[in-house]
């Protein structure tokens, strides 16, 4: 089965100012990736979107319409941080650009601590 290709258009023009932008098959959809990170994962179907937030928040997040904490296969975690939500909670600009904010956010700030470890190791 084929990805959302409508949700991936719409994440792809979410991310279109981001430079080190690359796409890639993962998880049995479309990866989005910024600085080598996945933020983002179109499922297939109408399984929605799987993102990668700040795990402090997900507490937060996961009490918003259609977002649950993210499992692979039978209730194996994917740990914190990882949200999957569902394409029926996506079907705003206001809610994708949300979602895909709250995961540009994280890669931002994990970025910035993998620059300020490598300059702490010199």
């Amino acid at each position: 089965m084929a990805y959302d290709e409508l949700l991936a258009d719409r994440v792809r023009g979410a991310l279109t100012d981001e430079e080190s932008l690359r796409e890639q098959k993962m998880f049995g959809g479309l990866a989005f990736m910024v600085r080598d990170k996945m933020v983002a994962c179109v499922g297939t179907g109408n399984r929605g979107l799987l993102v990668r937030v700040d795990g402090n928040r997900e507490p937060e997040y996961v009490r918003l319409d259609g977002a649950s904490h993210a499992v692979m296969g039978r209730g194996r975690s994917m740990g914190d941080g990882w949200i999957t939500v569902d394409a029926a909670a996506l079907t705003s600009e206001a809610a994708l650009e949300f979602w895909v904010a709250a995961a540009m956010e994280h890669n931002a700030n994990a970025a910035n601590s993998e620059r300020s470890a490598r300059h702490r190791h010199r």
